[in-house]
């Protein structure tokens, strides 16, 4: 049977939407079966709205669903993609990680196979950090973490690092670099992620 990747994932603007669109096209490339799901939006309405960016992307994934525990249940594999917040997660990602405890409590993160992505607007803002934060909670969870480390020579290059795909981010909410490169970055770590699941997956059966 095929992997089960869920990327879950929050964005102001676009950007950790864009690497979570690139990380379900290396799934759907690796014979995975893929969800796309957003984490649940806690800003006020009228903060939202003072931002068009902002009220543009909310308005543009308005369709895509909403993580549940049940969806971390279901997969074998989750990719998590979040802005940095003061060398932290987003407020929203923390808070969706923070109602998985019933599932935690039940064993039922044990063995799943994570990894993470990140962005900021400052090429030295907490990107690694972020993603080591998010870890830890992995660790709890008893899961599995695959960081893309350096097992590909394109993980020199922009937008690549061994702890996970992050991004630079200009004032008007453009990647800054090498778009391609991070794309590709997204794609290796997506593979590799999918590969170690297919491992995990066939020594249960």
């Amino acid at each position: 049977m095929s992997v089960k990747l869920a990327i879950v994932y929050y964005s102001t603007t676009g950007t950790n939407y864009q690497l979570a669109q690139w990380a379900a096209e290396a799934g759907k490339q690796a014979g995975a079966e893929v969800k796309i799901l957003k984490v649940q939006e806690l800003a006020p309405l009228p903060v939202i709205e003072g931002n068009p960016a902002w009220k543009a992307h909310v308005d543009a994934t308005k369709d895509i669903p909403i993580a549940t525990p049940d969806d971390i249940v279901w997969a074998d594999a989750i990719i998590f993609s979040t802005p940095t917040r003061f060398g932290n997660v987003a407020s929203q990602m923390k808070q969706f990680l923070d109602t998985t405890g019933g599932i935690w409590f039940q064993g039922k993160t044990v063995n799943k196979v994570v990894s993470a992505m990140t962005s900021a607007q400052n090429a030295h803002g907490g990107q690694e950090q972020t993603i080591l934060q998010l870890y830890t909670t992995m660790y709890h969870w008893g899961a599995i973490v695959v960081a893309p480390g350096y097992t590909d020579p394109l993980l020199y290059g922009a937008g690549g690092n061994p702890y996970g795909t992050s991004v630079s981010v200009s004032q008007d909410n453009k990647m800054v670099g090498d778009v391609q490169a991070f794309q590709n970055a997204v794609h290796h770590q997506t593979k590799r992620v999918v590969t170690v699941a297919e491992w995990v997956k066939k020594g249960k059966q």
